[in-house]
């Protein structure tokens, strides 16, 4: 019974990120987006993965795979965002054949 509760605890907290991630993909915006939330759970989970490696625990790496990659998704898109807006960012597509942007 045990086991189950940490499996389950380990789904849902897996997933939690994954409809903002998808939300903000549709839209491409984070802009009602804190970066701090993303950016600490990035650091929380890579710490767990780590602390999971050290101690030889399989499921523990399995189920932050995925909250790490969410996270780090969102952390890009709000970073990438907020560069756009500030115009320290250029894409590659925006300054093709030669255009630079004001």
């Amino acid at each position: 019974m045990i086991i189950w509760i940490g499996i389950i605890a380990g789904i849902f907290t897996s997933i939690a990120a994954l409809p903002q991630v998808v939300k903000s993909i549709g839209t491409r915006s984070t802009r009602d987006l804190s970066l701090w939330q993303p950016a600490l759970l990035t650091v929380g989970v890579t710490l767990w993965l780590v602390y999971g490696a050290m101690i030889g625990d399989i499921p523990l790496l399995v189920m932050n795979v995925v909250p790490l990659a969410a996270n780090l998704t969102l952390a890009v898109m709000k970073l990438k965002e907020r560069a756009s807006a500030t115009g320290k960012f250029e894409s590659y597509s925006d300054n093709v054949e030669g255009t630079e942007s004001a």
